[in-house]
């Protein structure tokens, strides 16, 4: 393991004391590093949350700010916050409008999400959830609630950042959330392994010559393991498995993320989009928003993930929304 550290246990609160250091738009709460906040709350608005484990940045905690998220419950590495950290942040956050949680398929996540739901109930702040589940590659049409959250939840926080951001209330943010979650789909390739710090070794093998198609973030087995082909044909296979799903008509909208899983260079995803470009264009379809880089990462891992997202004119005027976070600025005009 070759990784700048000092103790691997203090791993994720020293990245968090970085993070303060560097970006003063964001602090903590409960004196506790792993309870982020924006420095500034706006009063009266939705407060928006999320949260998981460490090793993924910027999700989750690195796109709280302007126009996104108001809060983030920070885990250790591929570990779920605790229910005390979600609802101290969701506390934080609650400006008197309610509080929309905002996070990935996960158990653990899940069980710990809704007990912060309910200590904040009892305390009278309103809160709704929205669960993110665009892997196509973790469970089948018609088991779509199986499915792992993965780079897609990026599009979700975007709609329902600029959607709060509006003064739109707590169930039509809720509802825009909701429909970002159901027009997302991705699709991802691991082309190698990760370190979790406090382990120190591969969390799994892989070839010097093979990827693994449908790969989870946390290195959850995906649906083939094959030779790696050249990069026309990874993409052709990952979109296949989109465009199966979604039926992209002539004329149609969409939203493109180009993910980078840690170790791929912004060059090689680039080439990735190129095709992703083709393909979309070959069927007539309108690419309305581009984003390429590191979105939702798995430490080091090489490999790289496609998110599409189906737009209509209300998630469109969304994504086009100004936003100024930490790892995400986007600036309209």
């Amino acid at each position: 393991m070759k990784k700048f550290l000092n103790d691997p246990v203090n791993f994720v609160d020293e990245m968090l004391e970085g993070i303060y250091a560097a970006h003063p738009m964001v602090t903590y709460v409960n004196d506790d590093l792993r309870c982020l906040v924006t420095a500034k709350p706006k009063a009266g608005k939705v407060g928006l949350t999320t949260g998981g484990g460490s090793g993924h940045l910027p999700t989750f905690l690195g796109f709280v700010g302007d126009g996104m998220l108001d809060g983030a419950a920070v885990g250790g590495v591929f570990q779920s916050p605790s229910a005390e950290q979600m609802y101290q942040v969701t506390k934080a956050v609650d400006q008197g409008a309610g509080v929309l949680y905002i996070y990935g398929n996960y158990s653990g996540d899940i069980i710990n999400f809704d007990m912060a739901a309910e200590l904040a109930d009892l305390d009278g702040i309103a809160v709704k959830q929205v669960v993110g589940n665009d892997d196509v590659a973790s469970s089948i049409v018609g088991e779509e609630h199986k499915r792992r959250g993965v780079a897609g939840i990026f599009f979700i926080y975007k709609a329902a950042g600029a959607a709060a951001a509006e003064g739109l209330s707590l169930d039509e943010v809720a509802r825009i959330a909701d429909k970002a979650r159901m027009k997302t789909r991705t699709m991802g390739v691991a082309l190698s392994s990760c370190v979790v710090p406090e382990i120190g070794h591969a969390t799994f093998s892989i070839g010097e010559d093979e990827m693994e198609i449908g790969m989870g973030i946390h290195g959850e087995p995906g649906i083939s393991r094959k030779k790696l082909g050249a990069a026309d044909a990874v993409v052709d296979e990952m979109m296949d498995r989109i465009f199966n799903e979604t039926d992209y008509k002539s004329g149609d909208d969409v939203a493109v993320l180009i993910n980078g899983l840690g170790g791929t260079p912004l060059e090689e995803l680039y080439i990735l989009f190129r095709r992703v470009r083709q393909l979309l264009d070959a069927r007539g379809v309108n690419l309305k928003h581009v984003w390429i880089g590191e979105f939702a990462t798995s430490m080091e891992m090489a490999g790289a993930s496609i998110s599409i997202l189906h737009l209509d004119d209300e998630l469109d005027r969304l994504m086009a929304a100004p936003a100024n976070t930490p790892f995400f600025k986007h600036v309209t005009g």
